[in-house]
Order: C-alpha cells, then structure tokens, then sequence
C-alpha cells in the first residue's frame, strides 16, 4: 500500500485512538452488518455514521440504520427526475413466488412474536416453517417434492440474509429483524390479498417448481 495511504487504512489503531473508517465500509459494503455479531464494528458505526454516510452517498448510495432492532445496510438512491440513473452497486434480487410467499409468512409470524411480548429473537424450527407454508401448496402436489421446495427456499432466504441457522442445531433458524424493513407494514396490510395471489399462482401452476 503507498506510503502516504490514510493512517487508518494502515490496520488496527493504536490504542486510544478512534474508530478505523475502512472497516466499517468494508463491513456494509459485503451485506448487512447486525449488532450482535460484529458489536465493535457496530460501535464504529454509531460513532462514524455522519461519514459513512458523506461517504457512500458519493457512490449513490444511502445507509439505512435501524439501532432498536440492530441492523444496518446500503441501498440505492434513487435518481432524481432531472438525474441520469447510476449503475447499480446494490443489486435487485428477483425472487420467486414460492420463496415470497415464504417472506411474508414470517414477516407475519414475526409480527405475531412482537405482539405477545415475548422475546426479542424469533426461533423456528424446520418443522414449523413447513408447517407454515404446506397450506398453501396444491394438495396434489408430492408431498416429498414439496418439502424439498420448501428446504431449496429456506436455503435462499439464508442466503439472502432473513434467516440464520443456530449454531449447533441445523433445524433451528432465528428470523431477523431486518425482514421487517423488507416486507413492511403495508405488505402486512395486505395480506391476506397477497396470500391468495400466491396460492392462485401455485394453483395454477400444479406444483411448486
């Protein structure tokens, strides 16, 4: 690295000093940074978050911070009416109805938790998240083949973020907090007219393939 890089490009800092912006850059530009597994990464967020902010809008970017529920990612700003759209850093992911349907039933069953006061983390069991979602598929449909989809899905929502494996117990999963700025709560308004276009969808189409 060129000797007159930024000092705190250069690795850990010395001690006293203060929070190292590259990090933390680096951190929410790999995906979503939560709170309660990167805390001190975290703690440079809150202290930094002014010039993260100055920092990534550059690039058309914004941050959006949740601290009550401990999450934080960048997404695309959007372009104004007299501003040429910028290539995308953040892209869209197209997800398909199966796996939608399934981000919705637990944005609602993350809800429902909310409501009864109960812990703050949601844990589920595969079980339960086929439990979920089998009402909704064709009865015809194989009922081996249906729970492969649902697993093939569960799979991707991990992927993407919404759902974390416990350690130690591969069928456990805690639904993440960050589903609720993803499915909001006008998708929850309209719910139950989302749930029958998905099951008019699978209807339609025999199976969930």
């Amino acid at each position: 690295m060129a000797a007159n890089a930024p000092k705190e490009l250069h690795g850990p800092e010395s001690a006293g000093a203060g929070p190292s912006l590259p990090p933390v850059l680096i951190a929410l530009f790999k995906g979503v940074l939560y709170q309660d597994q990167y805390p001190d990464t975290w703690h440079a967020l809150l202290q930094l978050q002014a010039r993260v902010r100055d920092y990534v809008r550059v690039v058309g970017l914004d941050l959006v911070l949740d601290e009550s529920e401990g999450y934080a990612y960048l997404r695309q700003q959007p372009a104004g009416a007299d501003e040429p759209e910028l290539p995308r850093l953040v892209q869209r992911r197209q997800l398909g109805y199966s796996v939608s349907l399934l981000l919705v039933l637990l944005r609602k069953k993350l809800a429902e938790h909310d409501v009864t006061g109960g812990a703050t983390r949601l844990v589920l069991s595969r079980e339960q998240i086929v439990d979920l979602v089998q009402i909704f598929m064709p009865g015809g449909t194989n009922e081996a083949k249906r729970v492969d989809r649902i697993d093939a899905d569960v799979n991707r929502i991990v992927d993407l973020g919404f759902l974390r494996r416990m350690r130690g117990q591969d069928d456990m999963y805690e639904v993440r907090r960050i589903l609720k700025a993803f499915v909001d709560a006008q998708w929850l308004s309209e719910f139950e007219q989302r749930l029958a276009g998905y099951r008019e969808h699978l209807v339609d189409a025999g199976d969930v393939s």
